[in-house]
């Protein structure tokens, strides 16, 4: 996959509109105020979480912030219970959550899902998969690599797909990846939108040979060591499964194309979406239209509450996603191409601002 350049997005776009913790020392612009912030949730996000803070500390002293990768799930409730400043989310929050809470879902970048396999002898090439045969192998209706509804899209690799029993590796944790993989199986198959459907937890349809993992860096591990299973992966740990020499497959998307995860198919989606994102931001990418669209993007959120306790919260909150969502600042590509992300338009720059205006 091509490294994601700023440069090449910024043109394309513009043409069309177990948990882990790191704690490090960050400082705000004069009048320096001194505090802590906590992020955490997406560990999706937290790889790029990690690299904005150790080089906003470079050029402030006085706030800590503390990241920690906890999951989705656990980033949105911290942040709606004032446990957490950022909360840290692949997933915006549903009406449901956001009934009777202020809550800010403020887009920092964008991002891409993988569909990676481990089947010996075949993680060199990229098989096709569609939402249909996924959600069939997460169902537990498609049960060994060499179904027919596989093979009917792997005709080249007919004779080489093992009769094998599929294991389906799902996050254990609430996730922003489950989440959005889950939303590409509902968009993409009736069946899976009326029984599992989605969201940042669902009830798994059971598998006898599913099995469940922790975070990404779970997901990466899990299907390293686990042949013939596979995995729905974040991008930003795209360098890790290559290292682990996982598969990855193209997907089939909206207009029935088959599509590798790379720079121009996700920033094909992104350009077919973004004019459609609204004021509060809370908005699907995933099964863009477009025959180049990758079907599996997201925005990567910022879930926080508007009313903050304190002018020093207030403050350091503000001015680190004030710095985070700007082209030479956190979206700058040196930060983004490390993690494999897309930097944000400038309209949804625009949108960002005036949501972090909100805060108080």
């Amino acid at each position: 996959m091509r490294k994601l350049a700023l440069t090449a997005l910024a043109l394309a776009l513009t043409a069309g509109c177990a948990s882990q913790t790191t704690t490090t020392t960050a400082t705000a612009t004069a009048p320096e105020v001194s505090g802590r912030l906590l992020e955490t949730g997406s560990t999706l996000l937290y790889p790029l979480m990690n690299l904005w803070v150790a080089s906003y500390q470079k050029q402030h002293a006085g706030v800590q912030i503390t990241t920690q990768g906890t999951g989705s799930g656990t980033g949105i409730s911290q942040a709606i219970a004032g446990v957490a400043q950022i909360g840290a989310s692949d997933a915006y929050m549903s009406d449901a959550q956001m009934k009777g809470t202020p809550m800010l879902n403020i887009p920092l970048a964008i991002s891409a899902q993988q569909i990676n396999y481990n089947v010996p002898g075949l993680n060199g090439v990229h098989l096709r998969l569609s939402g249909p045969v996924l959600a069939g192998i997460y169902s537990g209706k498609i049960l060994t690599w060499n179904d027919p509804a596989i093979v009917g899209i792997n005709p080249r690799y007919a004779s080489k797909l093992p009769h094998h029993t599929i294991v389906p590796i799902h996050r254990s944790d609430g996730s922003g990846d489950t989440f959005i993989f889950s939303q590409y199986l509902s968009y993409s198959t009736p069946s899976w939108a009326q029984g599992p459907g989605m969201g940042t937890t669902i009830s798994w349809p059971a598998v006898a040979s599913g099995v469940g993992a922790n975070g990404n860096p779970g997901m990466v591990e899990t299907c390293k060591n686990t042949p013939y299973s596979i995995a729905y992966i974040g991008v930003s740990f795209l360098d890790q499964t290559q290292a682990a020499h996982l598969g990855y497959a193209a997907l089939r998307n909206r207009a029935g194309a088959f599509v590798l995860p790379a720079h121009a198919t996700i920033a094909a989606a992104a350009q077919a979406m973004v004019n459609k994102t609204p004021k509060d931001e809370r908005i699907s990418l995933v099964f863009a239209p477009g025959k180049q669209s990758y079907p599996i993007i997201n925005y990567e959120y910022a879930i926080v509450n508007p009313h903050q306790t304190g002018a020093a919260a207030r403050a350091n909150l503000v001015a680190f996603l004030s710095w985070a969502i700007l082209p030479n600042g956190g979206n700058a590509s040196r930060f983004l191409d490390e993690v494999h992300f897309l930097p944000l338009p400038p309209s949804i720059v625009k949108l960002s601002k005036e949501q972090i205006a909100k805060i108080h």
